[in-house]
């Protein structure tokens, strides 16, 4: 089984089998305590999936999109749960999880085109495009992940969808159908698509009187 867990909008964690059934699911929209709610969330899953931490087989991480404060948090709480139980953490693209959900609950055909975007904070979005689903019932990306002004979205056919939580089942079903697969990964880069505020020192500074 894994525990799926992400903080780039909202924060969100499940339980979900290698087979991709999802135990448990638990959520916060709340874009700004995802480090006070994060602890209680996983043990609730533990707790509504009722199993023990020696049953899980891996981590899931949502690797963003998503602004660097919240997002590392997720991140930080799957990378060191997995060192403390000993379970490797799988990197997944936070949208593909979006992007999943949405496909298979209908609220996209199967074959369409689909926007999915979240807020990036600084009056900016973060995008990715999909068309559809592959064979392996996986979203099919097209463009992105990636960071634009409101009014700088690619526009066409497709149906647009502004998700305020990556749904944590859908994540793990995403690293469940890449398990089963030998499908690739994300990489182990968090994706913040912007540069630090905080930037190295050139050198010492003169102290003038």
């Amino acid at each position: 089984m894994l525990l799926a867990i992400d903080t780039s909008a909202g924060s969100s964690v499940a339980v979900v089998t290698l087979g991709g059934e999802v135990l448990a699911e638990r959520s916060s929209d709340d874009p700004m305590r995802h480090a006070e709610v994060i602890g209680t969330l996983i043990a609730g899953c533990l707790d509504d999936a009722g199993i023990e931490v020696a049953t899980l087989t891996g981590l899931v991480a949502g690797m963003g999109p998503g602004p660097f404060t919240g997002l590392r948090i997720g991140i930080a709480a799957a990378r060191s749960f997995g060192i403390g139980a000993g379970l490797p953490v799988h990197p997944v693209v936070s949208h593909d999880a979006i992007a999943l959900d949405a496909y298979r609950s209908g609220s996209a055909a199967a074959d369409a085109t689909l926007l999915v975007v979240t807020d990036a904070r600084r009056r900016e979005r973060y995008w990715t495009s999909y068309a559809g689903l592959d064979a392996a019932g996986l979203p099919v990306r097209v463009q992105g992940p990636a960071l634009a002004k409101p009014d700088e979205l690619p526009t066409s056919e497709s149906a647009r969808l502004d998700a305020l939580v990556v749904p944590a089942g859908a994540l793990g079903q995403v690293a469940a159908a890449l398990l089963a697969t030998d499908g690739a990964f994300a990489g182990e880069e968090p994706l913040y698509l912007r540069s630090p505020d905080v930037t190295m020192s050139a050198g010492a500074k003169r102290v003038t009187a």
